[in-house]
């Protein structure tokens, strides 16, 4: 009985305190009821639109918080969250504090290009995280930090990529452009030696970007314009194991001879194109997706060359379906070339 009595007491002092105080100081109580519950650190002066637990001292929390600015912080915080708010620029200096920020996370805001101050990201020497994607961002932020190794762009309204956007950032790994409405690009990427991973999908590309970096190991490029692809794009990228062109505008034409038929390719996506033949792929391809094109014949050769009891394909996945050939078109020797594809989608 006690106990009820006194949970109702705590009940009537929050309401009678969110009444007579402001927002800002009713937000200061709770936080002092975090503090007191051992939710923040005890020396710790974490914004009040924030929280900054005690488990995670060099964190700070801010998402979903309906903000429309970037608060205050602290220079222990290494950890930054500031995704799904209403945040539409950055002024300069309010990293300042904190120069040792690791990851700067502000997916889903309202970003604008001309509202990000010129130098606001320059003196984070530290940074590796920064994630920009779903906002409204015309253009790549200048002077962003060289020691970036994961920069997530996607999903704005960027036209065009600067040489000297990503100059310098040797230390990229990994480079999300997706869902943009860039159309071209030259010799940015030429300079990200570290660079294992680059989406451009759903972009208004009409080609495979050129001067590729050499580590390179996953190019998605679906949903774009492209209509052919550069004979040696696989030889000028010896580690490159995932291509996805799904969604262009390919055709026979477009494709050179054995341009597929590399050793390192784990998977390739040339699904919904307008291919009429299976291109020739190599023996140590993994996946292939051709489905939705207007394949009229199976041919055999394209997996293998000769066909026998060691000479056979590594295809565990073969998608066929929405072309013109059925599982009649399939030759009896398909048994033992590809004697590793469970089934084939036809």
């Amino acid at each position: 009985m006690s106990t009820v009595v006194l949970l109702l007491v705590v009940g009537i002092l929050d309401v009678s305190f969110g009444q007579h105080y402001s927002s800002f100081q009713w937000l200061s109580h709770l936080r002092g009821r975090r503090q007191h519950a051992g939710w923040q650190a005890e020396d710790n002066n974490c914004p009040l639109e924030c929280d900054c637990p005690m488990m995670y001292p060099t964190a700070m929390y801010c998402n979903n918080r309906n903000l429309h600015h970037v608060p205050y912080v602290p220079s222990q915080i290494k950890y930054v969250y500031l995704q799904r708010n209403r945040i539409a620029g950055i002024q300069d200096g309010v990293f300042d504090n904190a120069t040792n920020l690791l990851w700067i996370i502000m997916s889903h805001n309202q970003l604008n290009s001309d509202k990000i101050s010129k130098n606001v990201f320059s003196k984070l020497k530290n940074l590796k995280r920064l994630h920009l994607d779903g906002n409204e961002l015309s253009r790549v932020p200048e002077n962003l930090p060289r020691s970036l190794t994961d920069l997530r762009l996607g999903h704005n309204k960027i036209s065009k990529i600067t040489p000297s956007s990503l100059e310098g950032m040797a230390q990229l790994t990994t480079l999300h452009l997706q869902a943009n409405v860039i159309e071209e690009t030259g010799n940015e990427f030429k300079g990200l030696k570290s660079l294992i991973m680059l989406d451009m999908s759903k972009n208004k590309l009409k080609k495979i970007p050129e001067n590729l970096p050499e580590l390179l190991q996953q190019l998605y490029l679906q949903s774009n314009n492209i209509e052919s692809v550069p004979k040696g794009l696989l030889s000028l990228n010896p580690k490159l194991q995932f291509l996805r062109l799904a969604h262009n505008m390919l055709t026979d034409k477009g494709l050179p001879s054995n341009v597929f038929n590399s050793s390192t390719l784990a998977e390739l996506d040339l699904s919904f194109n307008r291919l009429e033949k299976i291109p020739v792929v190599s023996r140590n391809l993994e996946n292939l997706y051709l489905h939705a094109n207007k394949i009229k014949e199976f041919t055999l050769s394209s997996f293998c060359d000769s066909v026998d009891m060691t000479n056979f394909s590594r295809l565990k996945v073969l998608r066929l379906d929405a072309n013109e050939i059925n599982a009649r078109d399939i030759p009896a020797e398909a048994a033992y070339c590809l004697r590793r594809v469970a089934f084939i989608d036809v």
